[in-house]
């Protein structure tokens, strides 16, 4: 039987590259979107023909930031699959209108925070639970594990993302919150940090990040992938770092070094 995992957020960009490499790896797929279907059955397809030797690939629509969409998303794959193996926690939205902090509005906020802070915390809480729920009935089935994408944002500022950037900075912590509460139950939880990836998210900005990065933003002076971060979170589904919880894996060709 192959082992089961949820990916949030996985129809295009960062989401897309870390179902494609886990098809790789023998993975059997919950593909999340929230509104872009055609997008959705296009990673589908192929996460199947990435797929190795033979895995099974499903398509859920669901709103992260909703509840009844979250309990149904969780229902869907225990329904679907009877088990979970790792959580991604990789949907998420940025500002709408990069307002300024000071002309940023509480309706926005409001609508950014649902989706990329309360809909992870909420949806581990109900992964987590059913986890230790399986770990109890048998122990020696899995090593379920948990991975939340967060973003180089959590730690570096922009004065036109307020909301974005404290929700990235909170998820960090939500991270470390997750692994204190489930390594007792032999449950792993992970923080993935993307920088600079070249998505349909960062797009409207790349004429801005071609420049920054020749002139050397990141020492390893290129745009990052999307599936750099995938084999990023295959690593950590391989069961590679056993004896690692709440750590940050940085995948941002070093962007957080500092240097003088």
């Amino acid at each position: 039987m192959n082992p089961v995992a949820l990916i949030t957020g996985a129809s295009r960009g960062i989401g897309r590259g870390i179902a494609i490499e886990l098809a790789k790896i023998g993975y059997d797929l919950v593909i999340n979107y929230v509104g872009n279907a055609e997008a959705a059955a296009q990673t589908r397809a192929d996460c199947v023909a990435a797929g190795k030797p033979r895995i099974r690939v499903e398509v859920c629509q669901a709103d992260v930031g909703v509840a009844a969409d979250r309990q149904r998303l969780i229902d869907f794959t225990r329904q679907t699959f009877g088990r979970l193996d790792l959580l991604v926690n990789n949907a998420g939205v940025t500002s709408r209108g990069r307002k300024d902090v000071l002309e940023a509005t509480e309706e926005n906020f409001d609508w950014l925070i649902a989706i990329n802070l309360k809909g992870p915390f909420f949806l581990s809480q109900l992964a987590a639970n059913w986890m230790i729920e399986q770990r109890k009935s048998n122990p020696a089935c899995c090593r379920p594990k948990i991975v939340t994408v967060t973003s180089i944002s959590a730690y570096t500022v922009s004065t036109n993302r307020a909301d974005y950037c404290m929700a990235k900075a909170a998820l960090s912590m939500m991270v470390k919150i997750f692994a204190a509460r489930l390594g007792e139950h032999g449950i792993n939880v992970y923080e993935v940090c993307p920088g600079v990836i070249a998505s349909y998210m960062t797009a409207p900005v790349k004429a801005k990040y071609d420049k920054l990065i020749a002139e050397g933003l990141t020492p390893i002076r290129r745009w990052g992938e999307p599936e750099d971060v995938g084999r990023a979170v295959v690593a950590i589904a391989q069961d590679l770092l056993p004896f690692s919880t709440g750590q940050v894996i940085n995948v941002d060709g070093g962007f957080h070094i500092r240097t003088l």
